[in-house]
């Protein structure tokens, strides 16, 4: 018999041995309606949000182009509501998704927070996690491969089975090989049958890109493949290293923990120590204190805009702001603007900065943790992470300054100096001018961006496959029989 076949039979064995189990086939079956039901209540939150996206940003264009004539300044404070898409992977993996805000409102001089979270609405109960598939198979899922093969090889040892199979010419690399093959192959009856769902449900989705969303599906299945396959290698190599099965079992219990709780809110704890980060509260007073410095736009008395106006007068030597060519106040409105926002993104970038230190922490324990590298992959291509939630802010916030610094240019060349008020006849335009400013677009991630986003983790991954490797090498090697 070839060594190849001989692993076959020894995978083949194991796979049985498991699979035709009464307990284990309801087991199984149990966590593939578990996984069912999460993947068709978040396919469902996927739909009702899309819709519901879909309807709201149509009756804010609607309201939008049918303002009537008026002046620029007045539908700059109007203002715009820019709501999130979910990418069309969210289904399977939840992430960070309920924790962030949905809808934002955007108006001139100020920046709003995003709002309408999902934890916002709902109870208290959301802090446990929602049912995803993404966190069933990162969960629960290596808990049910520990509890399938903790006597792998410790149960053969303890019932003189090793023995047998030593003495008929199986090596124990042969042994090892195969009783970890034919574990992950037991754990394939649950995660093949998760991907396919997936697969059927993100085409029912008819994501608009195709590519990505196929990139993704692509990267998740393969991510959570290798994960099964490093649990069942860690399973058998702790089995084979453990001289009874209740040490192997409460050895492996004690890794579940240390990697799943203990090492992710060990490094969570140490990033926010070394690089901490404002409060709301801080943040905004920072961003407050610095405007105030740099002088208000709306005080005809503020020094830093009255030289302005006296740069102005001298330039085109005139005597009063009236007799410029163009509108004084919309000039003003513009630097303003373009001072605000200078400061206010000066600020958002120092702290986007800070938790970008802190996510390297926590990402940089990857290389200690498969739990935290698989998470973070499967987050990234779901589009559920919080590089994700930034790309929507960061559209939001240059589609306000737009829309504000547009209707500043229209009240400069359009509104005459002399107009009385806002409400006065020459202070209106037309709201044509509404219909031709485009509407907002959310885009994803790219692939690119997403491959760059998920490399270390990746490499983590491959770091820990080839140190199993080498593990079961040199394993094989001091292993006995008794």
């Amino acid at each position: 018999m070839t060594r190849f076949a001989q692993i076959t039979l020894i995978a083949n064995h194991t796979y049985k041995s498991i699979s035709t189990s009464p307990i284990n086939r309801w087991l199984i079956g149990g966590f593939l309606v578990l996984i069912l039901v999460g993947l068709s209540s978040s396919f469902y939150d996927y739909t009702q949000h899309q819709h519901d996206v879909e309807h709201y940003s149509k009756d804010v264009r609607d309201r939008w182009e049918n303002n009537p004539n008026k002046h620029p300044h007045r539908m700059a404070h109007y203002g715009y509501v820019a709501f999130r898409s979910k990418f069309p992977m969210s289904f399977f993996d939840q992430g960070l998704d309920s924790y962030l805000g949905n809808a934002v409102f955007l108006e001139a001089h100020r920046q709003n927070s995003v709002n309408f979270s999902k934890a916002s609405l709902s109870s208290s109960l959301l802090r446990f996690g929602e049912l995803s598939a993404g966190l069933l198979l990162q969960l629960l899922l290596p808990l049910l491969i520990f509890f399938w093969g903790y006597a792998s090889v410790s149960g053969d040892r303890e019932k003189g089975i090793l023995k047998l199979f030593l003495t008929q010419g199986v090596s124990w690399g042969e042994l090892l090989i195969g009783k970890f093959l034919g574990l992950f192959r037991v754990s394939l009856l649950i995660a093949l049958p998760t991907l396919i769902v997936s697969l059927l449900l993100l085409v029912l989705a008819k994501p608009e890109e195709l590519s990505s969303a196929l990139f993704s599906f692509g990267g998740i299945s393969v991510t959570y493949l290798m994960y099964l396959l490093m649990m069942s290698m860690i399973t058998i190599w702790i089995s084979a290293k453990s001289s009874t099965s209740k040490t192997s079992l409460i050895t492996l219990i004690g890794f579940w923990l240390f990697f799943v709780l203990i090492i992710p809110k060990l490094s969570q704890g140490m990033a926010q120590t070394i690089y901490p980060s404002p409060s709301k509260i801080e943040f905004e007073a920072s961003v407050e204190d610095e405007l105030i410095e740099q002088g208000d736009s709306h005080n005809p008395e503020d020094p830093h805009f009255n030289a302005i106006k006296d740069s102005l007068l001298s330039k085109y030597n005139v005597t009063s702001t009236k007799e410029l060519p163009f509108n004084y106040s919309g000039f003003i409105m513009k630097e303003g603007e373009k001072l605000s926002t200078e400061v206010f993104r000066k600020h958002q970038e120092g702290l986007i900065n800070t938790y970008k230190k802190q996510n390297n922490i926590v990402n940089k324990m990857a290389v200690l943790n498969p739990y935290i590298a698989v998470k973070n992959i499967s987050m990234v291509l779901s589009g559920t992470d919080f590089a994700s939630y930034q790309v929507f802010k960061k559209e939001a916030e240059d589609y306000r300054y737009n829309l504000a610094q547009t209707m500043n240019n229209l009240q400069i060349e359009h509104i005459s100096n002399n107009a009385k008020s806002s409400a006065d006849k020459k202070a209106v335009i037309s709201k044509q001018y509404w219909k031709d400013f485009p509407p907002f677009y959310h885009r994803f991630l790219t692939v690119g961006e997403m491959a760059g986003s998920i490399a270390h983790s990746i490499l983590s991954l491959f770091i820990w496959l080839f140190g199993l490797a080498i593990c079961f090498f040199f394993l094989t090697k001091k292993l006995s029989a008794l």
